[in-house]
């Protein structure tokens, strides 16, 4: 059964000298191509979705301003986020080509999926548009298969270098989903949430698992992390379905951030996520991009990740692990196993 590959580029979303445009992905698919993998992939297409879908993870409010500020023209929402004039609905389209990989797991056609859309969505809140994001797509194909499937459980994990916050908001008070973000986190570092003891609430308490890393923690604290902590969690709440929001911004040469990933340890965590899908979901597992703001190390991470997907052992990475010592994550993570994993 072939994975199922969703590409979605938003060349009319972008914006220049923003770190978050249209080069990001622009030049992939040929690169995929040349080292042989696109073919292997099955294409997907997109499902339309439209106010009433998005309005179950978003405010209405929310659509109403990226749709008007939209229809202006380019501008920007805050700070970090733009907007053009294709922008609405391109988002529209990046949230419906995560749907569509939903549909295609849960129909039985494939059982691993690859969404690369943009914009990303992980930092748009159910109130607000964020972070270089208007639509929250992964949010949107959470709820898609719980509403469409009946899914009870959906295991939500994000390793972009930044806090999911928008997904975190949009589920915290929600039992069904369990979200857990490994992110950089330290003062005046976007978005400042994030910390080991947002856990959630009401019905969602402790179905939120933070991983807040300090600076450069590498491929072991990575691993570590995942293995000591976020995997066995992942194993009790034993979900239906597994999404990941995968951003390359953790890559020690992001010019982002601060983290300490490098290609080979990327692999190594989507290997260790394939393995979790088959023990859990009978391989049911779909990726979605967020971040990754490096050309080199978002091209040849999407590469190794599609390498992962259909099976093959091989990893390509160019640009060497980090320079210099990892940060040590030991208090951290037993600080985690008490909160999350007691006896």
């Amino acid at each position: 059964m072939k994975p199922y590959l969703f590409f979605a580029p938003a060349a009319g979303h972008t914006r220049e000298g923003h770190p978050e445009n249209h080069t990001r992905l622009a030049g992939l698919l040929p690169f995929l191509e040349e080292h042989g993998v696109l073919r292997r992939f099955e294409r997907g297409h997109p499902r339309a979705v439209g106010a009433r879908q998005l309005t179950r993870v978003h405010a209405l409010g929310l659509l109403e301003w990226v749709r008007h500020a939209s229809g202006q023209g380019a501008g920007l929402l805050d700070a970090d986020t733009y907007v053009t004039a294709e922008s609405y609905d391109l988002a529209l389209a990046a949230a419906g080509h995560a749907c569509a990989a939903v549909d295609a797991v849960l129909t039985n056609q494939t059982e691993r999926a690859l969404v690369l859309a943009r914009p990303p969505g992980h930092h748009a809140t159910r109130y607000r548009p964020g972070g270089f994001c208007l639509f929250n797509n992964v949010a949107v194909a959470a709820r898609h298969a719980q509403d469409a499937y009946g899914l009870q459980r959906v295991f939500i994990l994000d390793y972009d270098v930044h806090h999911g916050n928008g997904t975190q908001d949009i589920f915290y008070d929600d039992g069904t989903v369990l979200f857990s973000s490994l992110h950089l986190y330290h003062p005046f570092f976007y978005p400042g949430t994030g910390s080991l003891h947002e856990t959630g609430s009401g019905a969602g308490r402790g179905a939120t698992l933070n991983v807040p890393f300090p600076r450069h923690v590498g491929d072991e604290g990575y691993r570590r992390a995942f293995t000591e902590v976020v995997l066995p969690a992942a194993r009790v709440f034993a979900p239906d379905l597994i999404l990941v929001s995968v951003g390359f911004d953790a890559h020690w040469n992001d010019p982002l951030a601060s983290a300490g990933l490098s290609l080979t340890g990327y692999d190594a965590l989507a290997r260790l996520l394939l393995e979790l899908a088959g023990e859990l979901t009978g391989g049911r597992i779909i990726f979605v991009l967020e971040g990754g703001y490096l050309l080199p190390a978002l091209h040849y991470g999407i590469l190794n990740l599609c390498a992962a997907l259909l099976g093959e052992a091989t990893v390509v990475d160019p640009l060497g692990p980090m320079p210099g010592r990892e940060t040590p994550v030991d208090e951290l993570l037993a600080q985690l196993r008490r909160l999350h994993l007691p006896k």
